[in-house]
């Protein structure tokens, strides 16, 4: 039991919500029952369950704490004044949980795993980044891969946009030099949206593994990562916008190489 705001663990835990701490910490926070029972089912216990002394009794956060305690894990109960605290939110929920963070190395990327992959470029919204996480696991994709300077997938907005699919779904990071060498030493077709010469994105031939790369929210991709690209699609703007979010444009490409790829 907690009482104290300037009680150290408060303090340590409150820090991860800063990008350096959770670096130099290699651990990150997130918060909601779905959310870390998500975490469960997918094989993942927090090492540190914090709860709010006046939650209430559910079967799934009491089967979160047994198995927190059962794998030496440490469980927390405190006010929601000092769960509030913790998380950065004036309405906490009632538990959160603290979370190694993965391996995110392109070695840990087994291509084979999935016909799908997505790529992003230089993607600063967090919100977007989460987006794009739950985008993939709703298409079945191996996962997301953040090129250059990304937002962190481990940030508290990025894994709550996420709803989960940060636990489901595998991150890796790269800088494009390191990124297109080992993606040309295996497998692999690179594909963007783009507006130089490219096809539509209806019936265009895809391959797999299709990675699909997306850009910047603002600038969009590079003209040299786009010239590196297999296959480069259109899609059509009926209205006034000339493009679309990046993660929903994602979205959209990602549907469509999915049925492109189905048998």
């Amino acid at each position: 039991m907690i009482t104290g705001f300037s009680n150290p663990t408060v303090k340590s835990l409150r820090a991860l919500r800063e990008k350096k701490h959770r670096k130099a910490a290699g651990k990150f926070l997130a918060e909601g029952l779905r959310l870390l029972t998500d975490a469960r089912e997918s094989g993942f216990l927090p090492e540190t369950l914090v709860m709010a002394e006046t939650r209430d009794t559910h079967p799934l956060l009491a089967a979160l704490e047994a198995d927190v305690h059962a794998a030496r894990g440490e469980v927390i109960v405190t006010s929601p004044d000092i769960l509030s605290k913790i998380t950065g939110k004036d309405n906490p929920q009632a538990v959160a949980g603290v979370f190694t963070e993965f391996d995110t190395s392109l070695a840990s990327i087994d291509r084979s795993s999935s016909p799908v992959w997505l790529v992003a470029q230089a993607l600063r919204d967090p919100g977007n980044l989460g987006t794009m996480l739950r985008t993939g696991d709703a298409i079945g994709a191996g996962g997301l891969i953040l090129i250059d300077d990304c937002a962190d997938p481990f940030s508290a907005e990025a894994v709550r946009a996420s709803m989960g699919a940060i636990f489901t779904q595998k991150v890796a990071r790269a800088q494009w030099e390191e990124f297109l060498p080992w993606l040309r030493e295996g497998t692999g077709q690179l594909v963007a949206a783009s507006l130089r010469n490219a096809v539509p994105y209806r019936g265009a031939p895809y391959a797999a593994p299709c990675f699909i790369l997306v850009g910047n929210e603002s600038r969009g991709l590079p003209e040299e990562y786009e010239a590196a690209c297999d296959l480069k699609v259109t899609m059509p703007m009926k209205g006034r916008a000339d493009s679309l979010n990046a993660a929903v444009a994602a979205a959209v490409l990602a549907y469509e190489v999915i049925a492109a790829l189905s048998p």
